[in-house]
């Protein structure tokens, strides 16, 4: 009897902590992550460009976020949406198809829009497949503006899109 309930412990105590990492996911990638670096063009001109991804805490399970990055002779990519917590990764499914998986590996958060689902919100040389940004952990800021960002349309969009949905 008592290695049943010690069983029943068990099973409880680890559903509690696997639901306790998974919620404290969205919290640990909350922030804004910069990555500056020189760009150029295909006349030998060098320029600064900076690519931004932000990402908002909605609740345990959800997150707003939006990502511009910025590619050679002025190319870029932007997307934003509501990404849901899957396993250990927030995942956003579009309405057109494209699917944007946001996850720590290592020391940086890799953007995977699985095998370019996503690639209609990218200009020409534009990707988010293996060359693209680089998102530091240690680039992580807390979000300063977040009533201007609430009030976005990419943000009101998102979450009229989240909402349809469900």
């Amino acid at each position: 009897m008592k290695r049943i309930r010690l069983a029943a412990l068990a099973t409880i105590l680890g559903a509690t902590l696997a639901a306790a990492t998974q919620a404290s996911l969205v919290d640990r990638l909350a922030g804004r992550y910069n990555h500056h670096f020189r760009n150029g063009t295909v006349f030998g001109e060098t320029y600064r460009s900076d690519d931004v991804l932000e990402i908002v805490r909605l609740d345990r399970r959800r997150a707003y976020f939006r990502a511009k990055v910025n590619f050679f002779n002025g190319h870029s990519c932007a997307i934003w949406g509501v990404a849901h917590l899957e396993g250990n990764a927030l995942v956003y499914r579009g309405t057109d198809r494209c699917v944007m998986r946001l996850r720590q590996v290592g020391t940086g958060l890799d953007l995977d829009d699985a095998g370019g689902s996503c690639q209609q919100t990218c200009g020409v040389r534009g990707t988010y497949r293996g060359e693209g940004p680089e998102f530091r952990l240690s680039s992580r800021r807390p979000i300063s503006y977040l009533p201007r960002l609430r009030a976005s349309r990419e943000y009101r969009d998102a979450i009229a899109e989240d909402a349809g949905r469900h």
